[in-house]
């Protein structure tokens, strides 16, 4: 379970910053004071557009960077004081993640697998049950450099899941990927949570959200504007689709739509 509570972030800014930003601030508020709870056996989504606070939100989760206020507690832990042992419930994936292109597949997930401290034989059977589920295994001694993007996004998962984490937070998990490779990410992820692990993914891509997701939250401009189902947030919004849902609270919370 994953407990955000007043959840703040802010970046100082510097002079070329706040001209740009048109603004006398020192600081930006990436996000402003939000509240959510994800629990097990749950896929939980953040929707907004770029900028909106998702990425920013994520990485504090990961504690990646430290919440300006706030609290985060993963399976009990907390992401304050006790960032060794929520890294370890976790797994982050992000497509910054840059793997080293003289290695192959199988050296890097090996390499992986033992950072995280787990026995070889584990090793072995975490990395050829998801080497076979991705399709990684034909191209195993292959250098990453020769890999296809589709594939070395694959092999970024199969590296982020070596440990079988509890929590699984993927920021935009197939942002990129061919209609064959995004749909064998979409269904691993509800094999995780038939198999009651905490997910978190963001994105902006509305079908994806539909398909996969128990609940959503849209956040803009660093705030939560609706939580919670998907028939809740048409409700709320009176719309009958995600599309039209999220631009009418995009709408009403002062952006604009240019056509």
């Amino acid at each position: 379970m994953i407990h955000v509570k007043g959840l703040k972030k802010s970046f100082k800014l510097s002079k070329k910053q706040m001209t740009e930003n048109k603004s006398k601030e020192k600081q930006k508020y990436a996000v402003k004071g939000i509240d959510f709870i994800v629990n097990d056996n749950e896929i939980f989504g953040l929707l907004g557009p770029n900028g909106a606070g998702k990425t920013t939100t994520m990485r504090c989760l990961a504690t990646l960077i430290n919440p300006t206020e706030g609290s985060i507690s993963v399976n009990g832990f907390d992401g304050a004081t006790e960032g060794e042992q929520v890294r370890r419930e976790l797994a982050f994936l992000t497509n910054e993640l840059k793997l080293d292109t003289h290695f192959t597949p199988d050296y890097t997930a090996r390499f992986f697998g033992r950072l995280h401290g787990l026995d070889e034989t584990v090793i072995e059977e975490r990395m050829n049950h998801l080497f076979d589920y991705f399709g990684v295994t034909p191209f195993r001694f292959t250098k990453i450099n020769d890999l296809s993007t589709g594939m070395k996004q694959k092999l970024s998962i199969v590296v982020s899941l070596i440990h079988d984490p509890q929590v699984v937070i993927f920021d935009e998990p197939t942002n990129g990927l061919d209609i064959i490779t995004a749909r064998a990410v979409t269904e691993y992820l509800k094999i995780l949570k038939s198999q009651g692990k905490t997910i978190i993914i963001s994105t902006h891509m509305m079908h994806v959200a539909e398909k996969l997701c128990d609940r959503i939250a849209v956040i803009m401009d660093g705030e939560i504007k609706a939580m919670g189902t998907l028939d809740e947030i048409y409700k709320l919004t009176g719309k009958g689709n995600l599309d039209d849902a999220f631009f009418n609270l995009y709408e009403t919370s002062g952006g604009q739509m240019h056509v």
